[in-house]
């Protein structure tokens, strides 16, 4: 099978491509589907399409249950980007860069520049999601639709100081009575993983176009996840 077969076998099943569909591109939408059928199918399920997954795919019978995948794709990428840091001095780091421009902000070229709403812009787009169109952490506020609380890749945004407008953005990755877990950008100058006061968060905010997930378990604890990061 070629990778647009695959890719129409899992269409027949119910499961989400985006709106590239069958394109033929093994993207973050189509790993995300393979390893949820495979865990249905009770295969490995490690995202690759191997002889085991392809010969599950081929059967006509296309009734397999539908499983969600484990996270989303705009988290499976922003999960690879973990680790990166701004430039020293007046150095800048080409793939801090790289997240004002796939937000729609070609033309800042300064790491220095907040940008954690750039990486979340980013990481939305190349998921094929529209972002909020803007660079303001809370701008996210009103974006897509409104969650009653934190699921695994959703969008969370938080106050910052006394501000009235300052903030942060990041994906959850978990969460607990007293803390979230965030998944962002500018936490500590990088890509990281950093715990925040619950009390702290203004909205969990989730894409219209996208269904929400109805059994989402989120770990209460994340290892190595700082506390006390600056956002600025």
């Amino acid at each position: 099978m070629t990778v647009a077969d695959i890719q129409r076998a899992l269409l027949a099943r119910g499961y989400d491509l985006g709106p590239s569909g069958a394109d033929g591109d093994a993207g973050p939408k189509t790993i995300a589907a393979v390893t949820a059928f495979q865990r249905a199918a009770g295969l490995i399920a490690d995202g690759i399409a191997g002889p085991l997954t392809i010969k599950a795919l081929g059967n006509v019978d296309v009734t397999a249950k539908k499983a969600e995948p484990d996270q989303p794709a705009w988290l499976t990428l922003a999960a690879d980007e973990v680790g990166t840091v701004e430039g020293i001095g007046k150095a800048n780091n080409p793939k801090v860069v790289r997240y004002f421009a796939d937000a729609g902000f070609a033309g800042i070229k300064d790491d220095a520049v907040a940008w954690c709403a750039a990486l979340v812009g980013a990481m939305l787009q190349r998921a094929g999601r529209k972002p909020s169109g803007s660079l303001a952490a809370r701008s996210y506020e009103s974006w897509g639709v409104g969650l009653k609380g934190p699921v695994l890749g959703c969008i969370a945004t938080k106050k910052r100081g006394n501000s009235s407008w300052q903030g942060h953005v990041g994906f959850v990755v978990g969460a607990n009575k007293d803390q979230v877990f965030l998944l962002g950008g500018n936490q500590g100058d990088k890509v990281s993983v950093a715990a925040f006061k619950r009390s702290e968060f203004t909205s969990f905010r989730w894409p219209a176009d996208v269904p929400i997930p109805t059994s989402s378990v989120l770990p209460s604890t994340i290892a190595g996840a700082r506390s006390g990061v600056s956002e600025a």
